[in-house]
């Protein structure tokens, strides 16, 4: 094999990165001040997907005007229809919204990674780890989300097992790179095939959803009821998970889009957002909102950085217990930075959300970068092996969106698709486009710059990685399947065997952290 390096690679660690005279202090002191400041980060990343699922609502909820003629009276009428098909809404903007931080560190670990013959440790441990936190831990957060007794279950069995193809798939696909055509190389055509890949599951779930003749399995869509969410929990929802939100909502009687099922809250109740048959009448009141909205958003942009020098909220100082104030304010105080600095994000009700869209991707990305430093310094002064600090820490740091996505949906929605169906996604977006789009940048730079393919320094861990992930997730879905068969539901049911479920999922999680861990340092 050739070379591997095109210059050094000698690490060292006397430079400090947190603050001067860190050098200073022991190896063990260093390793926990990194800690903290990667925790730090974390609640950064929780605090700006926040925003970054407020402006795709605004994407998803854009609506386009259609005007069609009346055979019978030969008069126009004006229709609005949504955009974004749900399927596909589901896996470009939910799925890839959720998965960005793995995706940002990854490709920052690529570039950093340039004039190196060898792969980066980071991205690709990172995006296997954060899928078997997506499978287990998540699961079994989500299988004890419903309420007692009650039970939730996928209505598009066809839409789920179209998903959850693509998503074993691009794990075998991985695995067959790695060590069947190529071991231990990546060539430029593995590469951008396995980004082609992603398209291809857009193109087949979007056929699935629309049930096209001879590419879409034969599965009749199960009904949804109109209202999602039961009428008596709307007021309850809508206060805890929207109200505490440091972010401004447009005005009292706005209404506040539910990414997860696609539908409306309102003062009036919780009610379903069609996606055709909008009276002109519905249109013109929508104009006239857009209109008022335009004319104030400065304003929201202003209380934006209010809210966050702000310390205790009117509803905290009617609070009764001065331990809880106290405490509350504490949080408010360690997180106020991150408020401060995240207000920079314009409104998401500009642009339909697409400038908020955009602003929350660069925030992210500077935050991934930063969790890269943190590591490789956290790496360096404990001589952690970088592969087990992927697959734990970082998998599950940057993996918090994708939980809070699931654990949401679960919690709000009468079925089980959207909640479900984030974890499946997630996990080929993060092959597909987080280990795709990186192992190009590289294959194309080295094939130009050095006629070389990229060569993966622990392939072999992380092939041993993939089997473990593989025999674990078949465990997983077996359970899915069962309760489907058992109880009618794959969320929810009788509460014990709920819990017992869910210790089953952290069960396989440890057992895949803790092999994969015992791999990559070479103990096993």
């Amino acid at each position: 094999m050739a070379n591997t390096t095109m210059g050094s690679t000698t690490r060292s660690c006397d430079a400090y990165l947190l603050f001067n005279g860190e050098t200073l202090l022991p190896n063990g002191v260093r390793a926990f001040l990194c800690t903290v400041a990667l925790a730090y980060c974390f609640i950064g990343l929780s605090a700006i997907t926040a925003r970054f699922f407020k402006s795709m609502e605004s994407i998803t909820n854009h609506s386009r005007e259609v005007v069609t003629i009346d055979t019978e009276t030969n008069t126009p009428i004006v229709k609005h229809e949504k955009v974004w098909n749900y399927t596909i809404a589901d896996i470009a903007l939910l799925a890839f919204g959720t998965s960005f931080p793995q995706i940002s560190l990854a490709t920052i670990d690529a570039i950093r990674n340039l004039g190196q013959l060898t792969a980066g440790g980071l991205g690709p441990g990172t995006l296997v780890g954060s899928a078997a936190f997506d499978l287990f831990p998540i699961h079994a957060v989500c299988v004890v989300m419903p309420r007692a007794g009650s039970m939730k279950k996928i209505s598009d069995l066809g839409v789920w097992l179209v998903e959850l193809f693509w998503s074993f798939w691009a794990y075998i696909w991985l695995y067959i790179i790695l060590e069947v055509w190529t071991p231990n190389v990546i060539t430029l055509w593995e590469a951008l095939l396995t980004v082609l890949q992603y398209g291809l599951l857009l193109v087949h779930a979007y056929a699935q959803d629309k049930r096209w003749p001879y590419v879409s399995i034969p599965l009749v869509r199960g009904e949804r009821p109109e209202d999602w969410v039961p009428a008596e929990d709307t007021s309850l929802h809508h206060d805890k998970n929207c109200d505490e939100n440091s972010d401004i909502l447009p005005s009292e009687n706005d209404d506040v889009v539910d990414i997860f099922s696609f539908h409306s809250y309102s003062n009036a109740g919780y009610h379903h957002v069609p996606e055709k048959d909008i009276e002109e009448s519905s249109k013109t009141m929508l104009v006239v909102k857009n209109t008022q909205e335009d004319t104030y958003w400065l304003s929201v942009w202003r209380q934006q950085f209010v809210d966050a020098v702000m310390l205790e909220s009117p509803e905290l100082k009617k609070m009764d217990s001065v331990c809880l104030r106290f405490i509350l304010i504490c949080w408010n105080s360690i997180i106020a930075p991150w408020k401060l600095l995240f207000a920079l994000v314009p409104p998401y009700q500009i642009a339909h959300g697409w400038i908020a869209f955009i602003f929350s991707l660069i925030f992210i990305s500077g935050i991934a970068y930063g969790v890269t430093k943190i590591t490789d310094q956290i790496s360096c002064v404990t001589g952690l092996n970088p592969y087990v600090i992927a697959f734990t820490a970082l998998a599950a740091g940057t993996s918090w969106p994708d939980l809070v996505a699931s654990k949401i949906a679960a919690e709000r929605q009468v079925t089980a698709d959207s909640a479900i169906a984030n974890i499946t996604c997630s996990n080929s977006v993060n092959i597909y486009v987080g280990i795709g789009v990186p192992w190009s940048i590289n294959t194309v730079y080295n094939f130009f710059a050095y006629q070389e393919p990229l060569y993966i320094d622990n392939a072999a861990g992380l092939s041993f990685s993939l089997m473990v992930f593989f025999a674990t997730s078949f465990g997983c879905i077996t359970v899915l399947v069962l309760r489907r068969i058992v109880f009618g539901a794959e969320l929810g049911g009788p509460r014990l065997w709920a819990w017992a479920t869910s210790a089953y999922f952290m069960v396989l999680w440890v057992v895949f952290v803790l092999l994969s861990s015992l791999r990559v340092s070479g103990v096993i």
